[in-house]
């Protein structure tokens, strides 16, 4: 009996010790851990708002979102108070050097041009942010998440596919795709020559379409399925990563949580098939077009050869997560750098005829080509000014696991670093009292003169860890302004409404790009 007693008061014991380390564990994440943080920031000369339990800012923040979503604004209006207005109004009321509070966590904004330099060089410091919400993998896992050792190794193995010499053997599937999106708009023509159109869904399938191809090839179907498999996924984790993460919800069987797992389970298997199916051909010694898997694959199974061992190649799971990964990215990229292009010359309509004179004088009424794409600088300096007003992702985020030195400060380890690109694209002392005006001759002499003293243009990131695909999607993006303006111009149509949406993975137009297009 007395055994009985002391096993129970034992057990007793254990399960209060266990709750007390748990309930530790949740104060410091929630309570402490951020003031010390805060104290830490305040110390140095940052300013922001004093944290608030569990939420932090987080709660102000979406309501500030609902408030600048619900109304459109004027074309020339200011887009960053609209996409980006918690981080905008932080830092007109702090000014440089500020903080925001994503729920428990301290996001540091910096617009240092060498600090952000310093952050994005040290790779294996600064790590990808991510979302602590694990469901949030079910999205994608590859190149752009990965860290350290495994990023180094996907990179070098990826890097292949993406040369300029198998970019020219992708340009055929860029004009296939765009054909049979121009033959869509003129059956819509009227007799008068002209019609409206949201151009928007089009260029997304569009680009959707060429990521199919290139990474596919004869699977195209397949791959069109996977991309409509992947925008119902993006939309489930938008949702999500919006709310605070609460640990095990994953495992609780709600509508959303399996219809997440049934997208990613469909996904993999389709990848998975085609992976397998190629690696057949390959092994057998048969002929394979130079589409993005072949590559990787070819490249994978080379880097696997040179050093005798499969733990220097990345495993089939990895090829899949890859291959998610060209279709989140590279579509998303090319299709908001397409779209906000369209609707710019829609808009200033002088910048629409002198690209059309000078792809007419490159190209004539021929099919577009690689080699006189490199001829095409009016319509290199159209794009560049683009994406420096309306760059694919507006501000980029590392995370720190560890203490870490950032010019003269001290960044507490568990912080975020948060740069917001649109802010330096848009800073009038970078780009001068013209930085909000669409002037691509600013671009006339290169990138390094467009700005002043030590501005920073970083559409694509910067460093070690920038995009591996930006000649792809610039590339991709030349060969459809071409054929685009070869066979029509274009006008903002009265019922469009200039809405810009920072998404969770890029600057949108929330309500579309309504334009008329006028056949030529």
């Amino acid at each position: 009996m007395e055994s009985t007693y002391v096993t129970i008061l034992i057990s007793v014991v254990c399960c209060a010790t266990a709750v007390a380390v748990y309930a530790w564990k949740v104060a410091d994440s929630w309570w402490f851990r951020p003031r010390r943080t805060e104290n830490l920031l305040r110390q140095q000369g940052f300013r922001g708002n004093s944290y608030r339990f569990m939420f932090g800012d987080l709660k102000e923040m979406a309501a500030m979102h609902r408030e600048a979503k619900s109304n459109p604004i004027a074309f020339d209006d200011d887009i960053k108070p609209r996409i980006m207005p918690f981080i905008f109004n932080t830092l007109r009321k702090y000014g440089n050097g500020c903080f925001v509070w994503m729920g428990p966590k301290a996001n540091v904004i910096i617009t240092d041009t060498d600090l952000i330099k310093e952050v994005m060089s040290n790779n294996y410091t600064y790590l990808k942010q991510s979302s602590p919400n694990p469901i949030t993998n079910k999205l994608v896992q590859g190149l752009a998440l990965l860290e350290s050792e495994k990023w180094a190794k996907h990179r070098k193995i990826i890097n292949p596919a993406f040369y300029l010499d198998k970019l020219k053997l992708m340009v055929p599937a860029f004009y296939t795709s765009c054909e049979e999106l121009l033959n869509k708009w003129e059956t819509q023509i009227s007799p008068q020559g002209s019609c409206e159109i949201d151009v928007w869904p089009y260029i997304e399938n569009f680009t959707g379409d060429v990521i199919s191809r290139t990474a596919f090839g004869s699977n195209f179907e397949q791959g069109r399925k996977i991309f409509q498999l992947q925008e119902e996924q993006t939309g489930y984790v938008m949702k999500i990563i919006q709310t605070i993460y609460i640990p095990g919800w994953r495992f609780m069987p709600t509508k959303v949580n399996k219809r997440m797992k049934a997208i990613e389970t469909q996904v993999k298997s389709l990848i998975l098939g085609m992976i397998q199916k190629r690696m057949k051909v390959i092994e057998a010694g048969g002929e394979c077009k130079d589409d993005l898997l072949t590559l990787l694959l070819q490249s994978n199974s080379q880097e696997i050869e040179r050093h005798g061992d499969k733990s220097s190649g990345m495993s089939i799971n990895e090829v899949t997560e890859e291959c998610k990964l060209f279709y989140l990215a590279g579509q998303k990229t090319t299709s908001v750098l397409i779209v906000w292009t369209l609707i710019l010359l829609s808009k200033y309509k002088d910048w629409q005829a002198r690209a059309r004179d000078e792809v007419w004088k490159v190209f004539g009424d021929k099919t577009p080509d690689y080699d006189g794409s490199n001829g095409l600088k009016l319509v290199t300096m159209i794009l560049l000014e683009v994406m420096r007003l309306y760059p694919p992702v507006a501000y980029l985020t590392r995370r720190l696991d560890q203490e870490a030195k950032l010019g003269n400060f001290t960044m507490p380890a568990g912080v975020d670093v948060l740069m917001p690109i649109i802010v330096l694209h848009h800073d009038r002392e970078i780009w001068g009292d013209d930085a909000m005006d669409f002037n691509p001759l600013r671009f006339d002499e290169g990138v390094s003169k467009a700005h002043k003293g030590k501005g920073m243009y970083f559409p694509f990131g910067w460093g070690p860890r920038i995009c591996v695909g930006q000649t792809f999607a610039t590339l991709e993006a030349k060969v459809a302004l071409a054929m685009i303006l070869q066979r029509f111009s274009l006008e903002l149509s009265p019922s469009y409404t200039h809405a810009p949406l920072h998404n969770l993975i890029s600057l949108i137009p929330r309500h579309g790009a309504h334009l008329i297009l006028h056949k030529i």
